[in-house]
């Protein structure tokens, strides 16, 4: 069927096996979530969901090999691992709803991206995309990476304008900026946007008909690798 990508899932026995992947169902489970979004129906669907989960983290499986290809430093990580869980944490928030509608991952060197870059891919019914880059850094982080920036400017503007990468993901996405010129920096620096943002990932958005498409591992993959450049300068600025 046209729905079904195709995962190498590890066997028991190390061979790698093809199993086929099919997203029709955890779109269908995410749709059905976002409509009955309490305990009851969850606990009702249990099973449901237990399918869906396998059947995300198989595919979690199979992008960890694609994305092994071009970053080694992914090596130690269990891909199964890295998927984030359903349940919302409600205690700080406004929104009660328990569940998020979405199923997501985080992979970099020490797991889901906790203040290093790394890579992210969300599954959600017309919002699913794939991420990357370094989410939040710590005040100290945030720091290196702007002095980095500031003393390497052209390095990373090179990474920034590489045709397929503007293509792909446009710009660093601007969700989390600044008002003013960050500490220690002119008000007329010539790069001050992207000194503001808080947070340096980039974007690119999967309709649900290429999420459903044969070759969306593949393909899920390949947007990553376009990330990796961008990741080992973040990564330096760190280190």
């Amino acid at each position: 069927s046209t729905h079904s990508n195709t995962a190498y899932v590890p066997t028991l026995d190390g061979v790698l096996k093809n199993v086929p992947m099919d997203f029709t169902s955890i779109l269908a489970f995410l749709k059905a979530i976002a409509k009955n979004n309490n305990r009851e129906w969850f606990e009702k669907n249990k099973p449901r969901y237990l399918v869906v989960k396998t059947q995300f983290e198989d595919f979690l499986v199979s992008f960890h090999q694609g994305l092994l290809k071009f970053d080694d430093s992914l090596g130690n990580i269990n891909p199964r691992k890295q998927a984030f869980r359903i349940y919302r944490d409600v205690r700080f928030s406004k929104d009660k709803r328990p569940y998020k509608v979405n199923m997501g991952a985080g992979f970099s060197a020490h797991g889901k991206m906790e203040q290093e870059p790394g890579y992210y891919i969300h599954i959600e019914p017309g919002k699913s995309f794939i991420a990357g880059g370094f989410y939040m850094p710590n005040p100290e982080n945030l720091a290196r990476i702007r002095q980095e920036i500031d003393y390497n400017t052209k390095d990373f503007l090179k990474i920034l304008n590489d045709k397929k990468f503007k293509n792909v993901f446009g710009g660093l996405d601007e969700f989390d900026k600044l008002k003013t010129a960050p500490k220690g920096y002119a008000k007329d620096h010539p790069h001050l946007e992207i000194l503001k943002n808080k947070s340096f990932i980039v974007t690119h958005a999967f309709p649900d008909k290429e999420v459903l498409a044969r070759d969306f591992v593949k393909r899920a993959t390949e947007t990553a690798r376009l990330i990796k450049p961008l990741n080992d300068f973040l990564l330096q600025a760190i280190s």
